[in-house]
């Protein structure tokens, strides 16, 4: 199995290391294109990746080439890449935001099996949530190499392309909000004499270990019923929660995620 990359930046660099650190690929075996000769020798400093000299060599020896480019530059890829895709039928994977299937289906003269995915930031540690999609030509074992690919780097699941944009936001957005959420809990800890790192360290381990204790817990509890579970009758935890939901909390996420998606439904 020959992997390729066009595009080497921030997440095409997460997404190299984590299936290399996996043992899902051998570096060997990963081929790596960017038009910036930096970004290039940065991930071969790290790790004994194959650097290419041009896009459609890099299509053409891989078996699968996932495109990880900006979007406004991904119609001059694939115009320069189509020749290359329609000799050797590489499965191509876009990591490109707001690009569908569509899109990259008419940028080709060949019909290909294409994967449409969307991994978040937290791939640069290891932990992302990584949605894909995929065209009818699409076979189940190129969506389970894709799911090994992404897997390096968190988790991927497969959803249906129409709910690419509310995933963007609780996939993609959510991240910020978490970051606002922890930043405001360490902020109060000051307020009350704790100093910032301390209580920056404490409000994100707490996050950490509340997401993995929801995820461990899927799908036999509710997060509601481990709410309950530390909520001691007449205790502080109540009394904090209670005022979360008087201060509107759950309706400000909810307003967040609708004002994102109607942001993103006019992009």
């Amino acid at each position: 199995m020959k992997l390729g990359f066009i595009g080497c930046g921030n997440m095409a660099s997460a997404i190299i290391e984590g299936i290399i650190k996996s043992k899902v690929i051998a570096p060997d075996a990963i081929y790596v294109y960017d038009v910036n000769p930096y970004a290039t020798e940065a991930i071969k400093e790290k790790y004994p990746v194959n650097i290419m000299s041009d896009e459609r060599e890099t299509v053409r020896i891989s078996d699968a080439v996932i495109l990880a480019v900006k979007p406004n530059v991904i119609g001059k890829v694939l115009d320069k890449i189509n020749a290359a895709l329609s000799e050797s039928d590489t499965l191509l994977i876009s990591i490109a935001a707001g690009k569908t299937l569509a899109f990259l289906r008419d940028g080709l003269t060949h019909d290909n099996r294409i994967i449409r995915v969307m991994p978040n930031i937290n791939a640069t540690v290891g932990e992302a949530i990584s949605a894909y999609t995929a065209n009818e030509r699409a076979t189940d074992g190129d969506k389970q190499l894709c799911e090994l690919i992404f897997s390096g780097v968190g988790k991927a699941l497969y959803i249906n392309e129409k709910y690419f944009p509310v995933f963007g936001v609780i996939g993609g957005c959510a991240p910020a909000f978490s970051y606002m959420f922890i930043d405001a809990l360490a902020r109060a800890g000051v307020k009350n004499g704790m100093d910032k790192d301390t209580a920056l360290l404490v409000a994100a381990q707490t996050v950490y270990g509340s997401a993995k204790m929801i995820m461990e817990a899927m799908p036999d509890e509710h997060p509601w019923e481990l709410i309950d579970k530390v909520c001691s009758p007449g205790g502080t935890t109540i009394e904090g929660v209670t005022s979360l939901q008087a201060d509107g909390f759950e309706a400000a996420v909810n307003n967040a995620v609708n004002k994102a998606l109607e942001k993103d439904a006019k992009l």
